[in-house]
């Protein structure tokens, strides 16, 4: 008997990535470039990823400094290397085991960092306390997620679980909700509302849902991700309403909670709004608050740092969510240590300070800068409409294709915002993702790419989309 008819029928269910046809194209295009193949360009640029150091952006040199210390420690005894950095090195090697990066760690996470990361909370939250036991670090967010996952749904239920999701929506997430036999409910932010999440759209949902699953939570992202909006404390305020009416469970996806660049928009924690709104609310309402080392100034997605912070839930069920992340043991130290460097970093007076301030004053300039020309760019093309970006990482452009270019899409076997993402790959050398596989409204089209590169990245790709998409809509004009 074949392996194959033993798969899980939920892991079937998961939908398979066109955005993978892409990247395994770039591939090919990229061995052809080294072999002397010729192009109208002679790279690849990629900016399919939330990942600012893939797209050119610079680490931070306090956090690979401190990192690199603690990972070899004789470095503390050169004069090389600030004197904050060796310090900061040392206090986080006295809460490894056996002073070592390589030891196994407590399952949540090094106290001390956990202890850390409660005491930003409350700093970032104005003082709504945060208690370091209801705080769990993870190999990054989306695995803390999906372990929070695990605890709500049910699979012998009948009828089967259901979580409201956002579309257009970060696609690891909803694959993880597939592979756990969860059911997806989406929920449509308004695009020409600049992606604003409506009240009236999640009771649209949740009635939708009735006679195919049992809701029993609801996940929003903010800043949002593919879209790059940021919520209003009125609309977060109905989103804790709408959910403790309906006795749902409140995931909170707030990673990108650092990039904020919208001149009116002001991130604000869902734990925060919470406890302003005062009880019963804030003493009732369940909720799961996503952080992540991967996202923000830092940037460090393949150190895999994360967290989660649990509000209000039952005792006997943290008993439960610590079992389930005993199953990964624990999370990389290396991303534990980033996470304490995020929440952590220089302060004014020390040494390290003056180039970390430059470092990250320059991140978000060019972000900003970004930003406004990618808008620019976009909105003066025939056929392409962005909404602002006041927060996240990503542009996530409407693109109008013309009805010959969705003809040649359905021919070829691809969703039409695959085959134009495929055609700027192979005509401009630009890989993009398909806004497809973020879910989006029927008849409408997008795709995604990261603003956090450097200024002559943007430029750059700027100008061969803009010379690709003048060409294509001719081509099927």
């Amino acid at each position: 008997m074949s392996v194959l008819q033993e798969i899980s029928p939920n892991v079937r269910n998961m939908k398979q990535l066109e955005f993978a046809v892409l990247v395994r194209r770039a591939s090919q295009i990229r061995e052809e470039l080294t072999q002397g193949v010729r192009k109208s360009y002679k790279d690849i640029i990629d900016v399919s990823w939330g990942d600012p150091h893939r797209a050119g952006v610079k680490p931070l040199s306090f956090v690979r400094q401190v990192l690199a210390s603690c990972f070899y420690p004789q470095l503390m005894n050169s004069n090389e290397l600030p004197v904050d950095v060796r310090q900061r090195a040392q206090k986080l090697l006295r809460g490894c085991g056996g002073g070592s990066v390589g030891a196994y760690t407590a399952t949540a996470g090094i106290s001390e960092i956990v202890k850390s990361i409660s005491e930003f909370i409350t700093r970032r939250d104005g003082g709504v306390q945060s208690n370091p036991e209801n705080i769990y670090i993870s190999s990054g967010s989306q695995w803390s997620l999906t372990n929070i996952l695990r605890v709500l749904v049910n699979n012998e239920s009948s009828p089967i679980t259901g979580v409201l999701a956002p579309a257009p929506c970060h696609v690891t997430t909803t694959l993880s909700i597939m592979g756990l036999g969860a059911h997806i409910i989406p929920y449509y932010l308004n695009e020409e509302q600049g992606w604003e999440l409506q009240i009236e759209e999640l009771h649209r949902a949740l009635e939708s849902a009735k006679g195919i699953c049992n809701p029993v939570a609801l996940y929003v992202i903010n800043p949002g991700n593919p879209t790059g909006h940021v919520q209003s404390r009125k609309s977060m305020q109905e989103v804790i309403r709408f959910v403790s009416e309906k006795k749902l469970f409140l995931l909170a996806d707030e990673v990108y909670q650092d990039c904020v660049y919208g001149e009116k928009s002001e991130f604000v924690s869902y734990k925060r709004v919470l406890a302003e709104m005062g009880p019963p609310l804030s003493d009732t309402l369940e909720l799961a608050s996503f952080h992540s080392a991967s996202k923000g100034l830092m940037g460090e997605c393949g150190l895999r740092g994360g967290y989660v912070e649990l509000v209000n839930v039952d005792p006997d069920v943290m008993k439960y969510v610590y079992t389930v992340f005993s199953t990964d043991t624990c999370a990389p130290a290396t991303g534990q240590l980033a996470l304490d460097l995020m929440i952590n970093p220089p302060q004014p007076g020390d040494p390290s300070y003056p180039l970390y301030r430059e470092e990250t004053q320059h991140i978000k300039t060019t972000v900003v800068h970004n930003v406004k020309r990618a808008l620019e760019v976009l909105n003066s093309l025939p056929g392409f409409c962005c909404q602002p970006v006041e927060g996240g990482a990503f542009a996530f452009p409407r693109v109008h294709l013309p009805p010959k270019a969705i003809q040649k899409a359905k021919a070829v076997g691809m969703q039409p915002d695959t085959f134009y993402c495929m055609r700027l790959l192979e005509e401009a050398g630009v890989l993009v993702s398909p806004g497809y596989e973020f879910g989006q409204k029927e008849g409408t089209h997008h795709i995604r790419f990261c603003i956090m590169t450097t200024v002559a990245t943007m430029e750059e790709l700027l100008q061969r989309l803009s010379s690709f998409h003048t060409q294509f809509m001719k081509d099927f004009s």
